[in-house]
């Protein structure tokens, strides 16, 4: 049987795959990714618009007319399953990254379009996995620093209320009310002018050391180091579920199910029963040599049953003479 010759859609889909699996090809993604948010910072300034106002255009369309390529490369590379180019968030997110901005109602808004432009640099965590690892963590991290911000604030608002009743009267720029006191103790959490404050606390009372001291173990460093564990316990998450990722069978490659290998071999059976060869008298060959093995297998039992008739029959006449001299010599 001849191999199967692939189609031009599988062609090309293995040269997309081979394209987008390419170093260089990440490479000059990043590179013109980080063009394209120069050109856009160069922006900000008047004298370069100014300068180099057409140039800094060109920059930004020959940018989208890449992004836009490496767009359709990326769907060519799911066109044995189109479906799978959708089930990847990042090329959702491509796509409306760098289709939005052709819209026509979005290219009149400068500013909406230049928050998209913004939203290129993004695209810079798909291109590298410690990249993607990274933003993964975050997004994982999110649950974990909600229920973090909470007990910061429970925490900020028991001690905003004891630094009111300690320091309310002396120091009332800075802990008059619970919201200024809360906002005092949430710039002390990263320890800037923490021996003044304590000197100017320690004017007021004596209970100013335990107050600054305990506020500085519970929140400064217990707190921090609770952010710290929930952050690396989701970039450990994000790691493991990236190794998997990468060996994770695609689909195309993947083993098909077991009703999907029968219909290949029904196939393949059909196949080869077209192949076969016509004999003479219009019937295949298998089916003429099926007849002689099917008809020649009594022949082999009906000609043992004609021998062991003609065996006995030719038994008789020698027991019939042995009988007739036995009677003889009775009688004799």
């Amino acid at each position: 049987m001849t191999p199967a010759v692939p189609s031009p859609r599988h062609r090309l889909a293995d040269a997309c795959q081979a394209l987008v699996a390419a170093s260089w090809f990440n490479l000059t993604s990043f590179v013109l990714i980080l063009v394209n948010s120069l050109a856009l910072g160069l922006e900000t300034y008047g004298r370069a618009v100014v300068a180099a106002g057409a140039p800094l255009r060109a920059i930004e369309h020959a940018c989208l007319a890449f992004f836009v390529l490496e767009l359709l490369v990326r769907f060519g590379a799911h066109l044995r399953r189109p479906a799978g180019f959708f089930r990847d968030r990042w090329n959702i997110f491509d796509l409306l990254i760098v289709a939005t901005p052709l819209l026509p109602g979005v290219r009149e808004n400068v500013t909406l379009l230049r928050l998209l432009r913004l939203a290129r640099i993004v695209r810079a965590f798909r291109l590298f996995p410690s990249l993607r690892v990274i933003l993964v963590g975050i997004r994982r991290s999110l649950p974990g620093l909600g229920s973090f911000l909470l007990v910061t604030v429970l925490v900020l608002y028991g001690y905003a209320m004891l630094g009111w009743m300690l320091f309310g009267t002396a120091e009332p720029q800075r802990y008059g009310t619970v919201g200024q006191a809360m906002l005092t103790l949430f710039l002390l959490l990263s320890l800037d002018g923490i021996t003044d404050t304590l000197q100017a606390g320690r004017e007021v009372t004596e209970w100013a050391v335990l107050y600054y001291v305990s506020y500085m173990v519970t929140a400064c460093y217990l707190l921090t180091n609770l952010l710290v564990g929930v952050v690396l316990r989701a970039l450990e998450e994000a790691h493991q579920e990236e190794r998997a990722t990468r060996h994770k069978v695609p689909d195309d490659l993947a083993e098909p199910s077991v009703h999907q290998q029968l219909a290949q071999l029904r196939t393949i059976i059909t196949d080869l029963e077209r192949r076969l060869p016509e004999a003479p008298g219009g019937e295949a060959a298998g089916s003429t040599t099926t007849r002689r093995h099917t008809h020649g297998q009594p022949a082999g039992p009906r000609r043992g049953r004609g021998k062991r008739k003609a065996a006995s029959t030719g038994a008789r006449p020698g027991v019939a003479k042995s009988e007739s001299s036995v009677e003889g010599v009775r009688r004799g």
